[in-house]
C-alpha cells in the first residue's frame, strides 16, 4: 500500500486541485440547486420543505409553457440554420489550396467578440426604426422597412441568427481538424473514379466525420436550450414572450422576482429535458452504427 501510495502520489497532487475545484465549483451548486429546488424559499434562503410545489406552479404557469414551446423553436431553427452551417464552411476553407490561415481567422473572429457585445450590435442592426442599419438598406433598395425584432414571427430566426454568427467558428475550425484526419487517399480513389466534389462530400466527407457531428449536434442542442443574454439583451423576451427561453425564465424567477426554489425547479426541469434527448439521440445513434 505504501509502495503505491509514494508510486502515484505525485499524479494525485496533480489531480486534487482540479478535482476540488469541481466539486466546489461544479457538483456542490447542481445538488445544493436541486435540493433547493424542492424548499419554498424567501429570497435564497429555503423556509420550508414543500416537495413538488414548485414545479407545479412553474409548469402550470402559461408563460413556462409558451417559453418551453420557444425553446423547442430555438433548437428548431438552429439546426435549420446554424447546424450546417459550420460544416459547409469547413469542407469548403478544407479544399482551399491558398489563403486557409486567412479565412479560419476570419470565421473564428466573430467568437472572440463578447456575447454581450455581439447581441448589442445585432441590435442596433435590426432597430425597427428608420436609423436601423438593415431598415436604412431597404430603404436604398426602396423596399418597405421592417420591424425585425418587434416581429413575433421573426424574433426567434432573427436571434438564431446572432448567435450563429458569433459561435459558428469555433465548430467549424474542430471540423476542420477532424477533416485534416481523414485518408486523402481515399479522394484519389474517388477522383480517379470519376466522383466530383459533390459525391466525394457525401460518400467520403460525412461518413468520415460523422462522429464528431453527432457530438456536435448535441452540444449544439445542449447550448440553445440554455440560450440567454441574446433573449435577454436583443428582446427582453418580447414581444409578449414570443422569445422567452427555460434560462431566461430562471433568471427572472430568481433576480426579478427573487423566487429562488422556482428558478431552480426551472433548472432542474431543463436538465432533465436534456437528459432525455441525449439519451435518445445515443440511444438512436448506437442502433444505426449496430446495422
Amino acid at each position: 500500500m505504501k509502495k503505491w501510495l509514494y508510486r502515484d502520489l505525485p499524479s494525485w497532487l496533480l489531480i486534487v486541485p482540479s478535482l476540488l475545484f469541481f466539486v466546489v465549483f461544479h457538483w456542490q451548486p447542481i445538488v445544493s440547486g436541486f435540493v433547493l429546488s424542492f424548499f419554498e424559499t424567501k429570497g435564497y434562503n429555503a423556509v420550508r420543505f414543500n416537495g413538488l410545489q414548485n414545479y407545479v406552479d412553474v409548469i402550470s404557469n402559461s408563460v413556462f409553457q409558451q417559453t418551453l414551446v420557444n425553446t423547442f423553436m430555438y433548437v428548431v431553427w438552429s439546426l435549420i440554420i446554424g447546424f450546417l452551417v459550420p460544416i459547409v464552411v469547413a469542407i469548403m476553407i478544407n479544399e482551399m489550396a491558398n489563403l486557409q490561415a486567412f479565412f479560419k481567422f476570419s470565421v473564428y473572429f466573430p467568437g472572440m467578440v463578447p456575447g454581450v457585445a455581439a447581441a448589442l450590435l445585432w441590435t442596433f442592426m435590426f432597430d425597427p426604426g428608420p436609423g436601423g442599419l438593415l431598415n436604412m438598406l431597404l430603404d436604398k433598395l426602396g423596399l418597405p422597412m421592417s420591424q425585425w425584432l418587434q416581429n413575433s414571427h421573426l424574433t426567434i430566426p432573427l436571434i438564431i441568427v446572432t448567435m450563429t454568427w458569433r459561435s459558428f467558428g469555433g465548430t467549424v475550425i474542430l471540423y476542420l481538424a477532424s477533416l485534416q484526419g481523414v485518408n486523402h487517399e481515399l479522394y484519389e480513389a474517388a477522383a480517379i473514379d470519376g466522383a466530383g466534389i459533390r459525391k466525394r462530400v457525401r460518400h467520403i466527407t460525412i461518413p468520415q466525420i460523422s462522429p464528431i457531428i453527432g457530438i456536435l449536434l448535441i452540444l449544439q442542442i445542449i447550448g440553445v436550450f440554455q440560450v440567454l443574454y441574446e433573449p435577454l439583451t436583443m428582446t427582453e423576451g418580447g414581444p409578449n414572450n414570443s422569445s422567452m427561453s427555460l434560462m431566461l425564465t430562471s433568471y427572472h424567477y430568481a433576480f426579478r422576482y427573487f423566487e429562488a426554489g422556482r428558478s431552480l425547479a426551472v433548472g432542474v426541469i431543463t436538465f432533465l429535458i436534456l437528459a432525455v434527448l441525449t439519451a435518445v439521440y445515443f440511444r438512436i445513434d448506437k442502433r444505426a452504427n449496430a446495422d
